[in-house]
């Protein structure tokens, strides 16, 4: 059987110089059919062109199977080092593939309910991340690092960091606890006489007349406690106190009064009736009228 002659498919032309001359495998007979020199140089330039053994294999019309026996007769150093460059420039061509489709987008259909109503572009950004990390590591590395960590550098850098924060706490002072209540305590007195001498300052401030009307005020309470035998109840609600070595005038906090006790009648009365609305009733709805055309028992 006649073997068809090779299909010419539409590649993109690689540069010269390039692929490296390499020299064929040499065969035991040299059939029109089989892995001509030609059909071998051909192979090489479609692997760089697509970067795929199976569409190359395809474009010089051999099987994928014969590519790889061939690539492991003796004599097929040149062949096999050729073959690792095409794959290099077939990886480098797939790469700007995928810049261009993470840049520009990919174009594709839109149906609706089952019919055709246009394109829109889709864009990836999960695929141009990937190429950012790779390209520019320093920038876009994942996981934080300089250099986008591996499982086994992260454990290293955890290791450092908990080695680092070990030295760092045992160069630290060892405080007791009394210490610590200690310096709070001596914290808290210097706020308390800060602000002792900011209120005997403020007391200083007010005018003689101020100072004894509030004197006064204090007699007259205290007075008027004791002629209605105040509770402690009484007395606790009308404690005000004001020192005259500070400016605290602190009220006791009011309470919340209880809410008022209602009775039954009273709860029941607070509602308004069933079937009550506001505002103006709802007329009601118009009789349904239906006609029949049986006669019910019509007597003229």
């Amino acid at each position: 059987m006649t073997r068809r002659k090779d299909p010419r498919t539409a590649r993109l032309p690689v540069a010269i110089g390039e692929l490296p001359a390499f020299t064929p495998v040499p065969r035991q007979c040299d059939r029109h059919d089989g892995w001509t020199p030609d059909r071998q140089r051909a192979f090489i330039e479609a692997l760089a062109d697509t970067g795929s053994v199976k569409a190359a294999s395809k474009a010089v019309d051999m099987s994928e199977r014969g590519a790889y026996f061939l690539r492991r007769q003796p004599g097929a150093e040149g062949f096999r080092a050729a073959w690792e460059t095409a794959l290099q420039l077939g990886v480098a061509r797939i790469e700007d593939v995928v810049m261009d489709r993470a840049l520009n987008g990919v174009e594709e259909e839109v149906f609706s309910y089952g019919k055709y109503v246009g394109t829109r572009t889709r864009y990836n950004d999960s695929l141009l991340m990937f190429i950012l990390r790779n390209r520019a590591p320093e920038r876009f590395a994942a996981g934080g690092g300089p250099k986008g960590l591996n499982a086994v550098s992260q454990m290293q850098l955890d290791r450092l960091k908990k080695q680092w924060i070990a030295e760092h706490e045992a160069g630290k002072p060892n405080v007791s606890i009394a210490e610590v209540k200690a310096s709070i305590d001596q914290k808290i007195e210097v706020i308390r006489r800060r602000f002792q001498r900011e209120a005997e300052h403020r007391w200083a401030a007010l005018s003689e007349e101020t100072r004894a009307a509030w004197t006064h005020f204090l007699s007259l309470r205290d007075r008027d406690l004791a002629a209605m035998e105040a509770d402690a109840k009484t007395r606790k609600v009308l404690d005000v106190a004001w020192d005259a070595a500070s400016d605290h005038f602190d009220p006791p906090a009011a309470k919340r009064l209880p809410s008022p006790k209602h009775t039954a009648e009273e709860d029941e009365n607070r509602h308004p009736p069933d079937g009550w609305s506001y505002g103006q009733p709802k007329p009601a709805p118009p009789l349904r009228t239906e006609w029949t055309i049986k006669d019910e028992g019509f007597d003229p």
